[in-house]
């Protein structure tokens, strides 16, 4: 849990293993509500932990696309196991009343 235990963390990695390679605006845009500050940190974190790596893919004008590594790559089943346990648990209160039907 230490490896992806802050916030952000498994959504981030939930969208680069959905899309392979994104640049920071795109990242941003998929992860949601998250600050650009909090992006940066949590992506440079991220890539201390060896899980992300950065690519400047451009320079003028600068662009940076960030991927997983094998490493990042190998969280799938745990990531994808949280998906499935949220779809599961964390459905609204009405559609939990329903199924109670």
């Amino acid at each position: 849990m230490d490896v992806i235990d802050k916030k952000w963390h498994p959504v981030i990695i939930h969208r680069l293993l959905r899309h392979d390679a994104l640049r920071f605006n795109a990242l941003s845009n998929e992860v949601g509500e998250i600050t650009n500050k909090m992006l940066s940190q949590s992506l440079d974190d991220l890539e201390e932990k060896e899980l992300v790596d950065r690519e400047i893919v451009n320079e003028k004008p600068v662009a940076v696309e960030y991927s997983l590594t094998e490493r990042g790559e190998s969280l799938q089943p745990v990531i994808d196991s949280l998906e499935e346990w949220g779809k599961t648990y964390l459905r609204p209160a009405e559609s939990k009343d329903e199924s109670a039907c």
